[in-house]
């Protein structure tokens, strides 16, 4: 068993870049809305990458080479994603609400002060699927970082059966990358405000896949 691990694991570190690459380039994909956040990246400006659990497949692909700080489950499915993004650039911290993370989050604060980039799963690594947990919140009301909410939706694609209905575009297909218009926090907020705001940007994320789906159409 340990053997089949490792030769899973070593042919995930030689074959997993290209083949996420090839499969990527594949897709008919239109990116729309990208506009808001390169601009806010060309000032400077700190963002929060917010990206549901079940429409993550495109981001390791799609955010590469830029530095980004993706917070990764210290799970065993978050030990395939490190192994997958590695290579592409990503200051890779571990942690997930599930998890003790006090130094995971220390780090993001760092790094969105900096005016650095942090990528979000606000409903992982156990969900309720679609539902946005207060910590990417937080970050923003800490830091001024703006929120970004991204999605991808795929013409024909395979939904799976696990908790977060998870998305895998077919090869070939055509597919939407949708980026949401950026989301401030007001600073220092908490209580019911704290609250209102969790909503509303959970709100933008929902509406987005939304919005993406009906791009498909058009």
């Amino acid at each position: 068993m340990r053997f089949r691990k490792k030769l899973e694991q070593a042919a995930l570190d030689v074959l997993g870049r290209p083949l996420m690459s090839l499969w990527m380039l594949s897709l008919r994909r239109r990116v729309v809305g990208r506009e808001s956040y390169e601009g806010l990246r060309r000032a400077g400006r700190p963002v929060v990458i917010l990206v549901w659990h079940g429409k993550i497949f495109s981001a390791p692909w799609t955010f590469r080479r830029r530095g980004i700080m993706p917070l990764v489950s210290p799970s065993q499915d978050g030990e395939l994603v490190v192994r997958l993004i590695d290579k592409w650039g990503y200051k890779i911290i571990r942690g997930s609400a599930s998890h003790f993370m006090r130094q995971a989050w220390v780090a993001m604060l760092r790094e969105l002060r900096a005016g650095g980039e942090v990528l979000i799963v606000p409903d992982g690594p156990r969900g309720p699927d679609r539902e946005l947990k207060p910590g990417a919140v937080r970050l923003a009301a800490e830091t001024g970082a703006f929120l970004i909410p991204y999605t991808l939706a795929a013409a024909r694609k395979r939904v799976l059966g696990s908790w977060d209905r998870f998305e895998m575009p077919r090869l070939f297909s055509r597919a939407v990358a949708l980026y949401g218009e950026p989301i401030e926090i007001p600073p220092g907020l908490g209580g019911e405000a704290l609250e209102a705001e969790r909503v509303r940007a959970e709100r933008a994320l929902r509406d987005l896949d939304e919005k993406a789906e009906a791009l498909l159409l058009s």
